[in-house]
């Protein structure tokens, strides 16, 4: 029998097309990475580099000035600009330092006049007279506020998974990851139901004949803060209880015996092994927070505006020398900060855990101990965590279905009626939930193969992958605003190329270029850790059996990393559905709006609407998650 006739064999392809089907097997892994670096020098680091050739060049010419024009003046970086004016004054800067050490005072309600806003705004910064931190300084002042608010309460959080044990522990401790697939634009409008006159906190106020108090007008920078909390505390209670849970407790037993008093012990043993991963905690949510933009846009606006915020004002001026100049150096600070974080991790990985880790004790096991004071205040504190945590997603909930008098359905009727009339409004809701899916899909159909290249790349590539893996990883030290600046200004605006030709990428397709290039990064970090820890002894059996590289990949490895895949898949998709940075740049006037978009641009003006809309957006969001789960569990076993 030949072979070819071999009932039980594949037909392979005949004639002329055997030697190139031979040869895309073998080079099939090299083409893929070839394609994926290709997509990524056009969708990521072409925009990236316009928007610093913008900040960069005048007329054709290579200028500093838009630079020096920022750093000099005291609206950006408040009293450094007599720094960067005259870097030589060193006495003089020393003075001016003392003094303003000597004077500083925090305030929350400084008249500080914006350029291009004819009213004074409210600037909550830290002054002296005639000296202000300026925009850089108050967005770091928030985010240093921020941060101090989601260790508080994400410590706490970490104390109790970490040594109770009760019903719902691993439940509740899966769900630290929630936060992180929530829309931010969809947790704004979520606190503005709970906070705002007609929201969730009044209504029960007005019960007992209290209000309504304008909360968020009195202090939309507190409002801010909790909202910054609600997504990174979780994150500082994931991080923290891993580190409390591989605590050897021999060390402690071994100070207790030497006379340490169980505080003493936490003290001297627990707290230093401890304080890594709080201190990781503590730098990724100052990152987060100083490119922090939704939730400052929908909560505070122009009243507390970020770099980030400034930025999409500049922008939306047609400012875009002065917007790149800002956007260059925030990228800049934040890769620093995302280096120093780095830098740190990777010196704690080598310590050694403890073998033995802590044992938890039930929370409740009595009345007499329900009643103790320590587990009182867990309780208190549980209190505090169901308001902040559950209150604002319930408040959005509820709000989409009352106002002020009651259960109504005029929210949902005011989205149906905009529907209906169709042309006649700018935003609709169909429109909005229709392209969410859309590009959702047309995302992971990018983000996944990119992800798992570059997963496979890195992994594989020894010494070489690290510094793949870096270069790879840009999207998460660029925000979503600057990168939406840049496709802006190149892609979507037009390269010119030689013979008159215009490379451009408009419309939907720049939108879902942004969202892949922001999710496949979670891909890689689900799919590379897997791919780390396989055996070997896998793939060579394979090759020795005959398979080609990408015939070992794709029959053997990522089988087995499937769990790896849809994880990934599921990220990307959520990240899809609720990216609002880029996609309120790109979308601009037309109909390629998403539901994010759509919630900013409904509670500009009236917020019920808004408040229905990002239900319709929580929805969606939780179902479009719990389906790619759902279908991808299907491949993983």
């Amino acid at each position: 029998m030949s072979r070819a006739g071999g009932s039980g064999r594949r037909a392979r392809p005949r004639g002329g097309f055997v030697a190139a089907y031979r040869w895309f097997e073998r080079h099939a892994l090299s083409l893929t990475a070839l394609v994926t670096a290709a997509v990524l020098a056009v969708m990521l680091y072409v925009p990236v580099g316009v928007v610093f050739v913008n900040a960069v060049v005048d007329d054709g010419a290579v200028t500093l000035a838009f630079f020096r024009a920022v750093l000099t003046d005291p609206f950006y970086v408040g009293v450094l600009a007599e720094v960067f004016a005259d870097p030589l004054a060193v006495g003089t800067h020393l003075e001016s330092l003392v003094g303003w050490l000597a004077a500083v005072s925090i305030s929350v309600s400084v008249e500080y006049p914006i350029p291009g806003i004819a009213v004074p705004i409210p600037w909550p910064v830290l002054e002296t007279p005639g000296v202000r931190t300026g925009l850089f300084g108050f967005t770091a002042y928030q985010a240093v506020l921020s941060t101090i608010a989601s260790v508080a309460l994400g410590l706490p959080a970490a104390y109790v998974l970490a040594n109770y044990e009760f019903r719902g522990r691993r439940t509740l401790r899966s769900l630290t990851i929630l936060p992180f697939v929530l829309p931010g634009i969809m947790v704004a409008v979520g606190f503005y139901a709970m906070f705002g006159e007609a929201g969730t906190l009044n209504q029960l106020l007005g019960t007992v004949g209290l209000g309504p108090y304008p909360f968020i007008e009195w202090n939309p920078l507190a409002i801010v803060i909790v909202a910054h909390a609600f997504y990174n505390a979780p994150l500082v209670a994931r991080v923290t209880v891993a580190a409390w849970e591989s605590v050897d407790v021999r060390t402690v037993e071994t100070a207790r015996s030497l006379g340490a008093s169980p505080r003493r012990a936490f003290r001297d043993v627990v707290v230093p092994q401890l304080l890594p991963a709080v201190l990781t905690g503590a730098l990724l949510t100052f990152i987060f927070t100083f490119m922090t933009f939704p939730i400052v846009l929908a909560l505070g606006g122009l009243q507390l505006a970020t770099v980030e915020v400034w930025i999409y004002d500049r922008v939306r001026q047609l400012a875009y020398a002065e917007a790149a100049t800002l956007a260059i150096l925030e990228t800049i600070l934040s890769l620093a900060l995302t280096y120093a974080y780095l830098r740190y991790e990777s010196a704690q990985s080598g310590l050694a855990r403890g073998a033995t880790a802590p044992s938890r004790t039930p929370l409740f096991p009595d009345l007499r101990t329900a009643l103790s004071p320590r587990r009182l205040a867990i309780v208190g504190y549980g209190l505090v965590a169901v308001v902040i945590f559950v209150g604002p997603m319930a408040s959005l909930v509820l709000g989409s279905v009352t106002d002020g008098s009651g259960l109504t359905g005029r929210h949902y009727a005011f989205l149906l009626e905009r529907q209906l009339e169709g042309a006649s409004y700018q935003t609709l809701p169909w429109i909005a939930v229709r392209n969410s899916l859309l590009f959702g899909v047309a995302t992971l159909a990018v983000a996944v193969p990119m992800g798992v290249v570059v997963s496979v790349v890195t992994t594989r590539a020894g010494r070489s992958g690290a510094i793949v893996d870096a270069v790879a990883m840009l999207p998460l030290a660029v925000s979503g605003v600057v990168f939406g600046i840049g496709l802006l200004q190149g892609l979507v605006f037009g390269i010119p190329l030689p013979g008159g030709w215009r490379f451009q990428v408009t419309g939907a397709v720049a939108i879902v270029a942004a969202h892949a290039v922001a999710a496949y990064p979670f891909v890689t970090r689900n799919v590379s850790p897997l791919l780390t820890n396989l055996d070997p002894a896998l793939v060579e059996s394979a090759r020795a059996l005959g398979a080609s590289r990408y015939r070992a990949l794709r029959d053997v490895e990522l089988p087995l990393v499937a769990s790896g895949i849809i994880a990934g898949a599921a990220f990307a998709f959520a990240i899809s559905i609720g990216e609002f940075s880029s996609t309120v740049i790109l979308a601009g006037g037309g109909d390629t709006y998403t539901m994010p978009v759509a919630v900013e641009r409904y509670l500009g003006r009236r917020s019920g609407p808004a408040i229905a809309m990002g239900t319709v957006l929580l929805f969606v969001t939780a179902a479009s998650f719990v389906v790619v789960d759902r279908v991808g569990g299907r491949f993983e076993g």
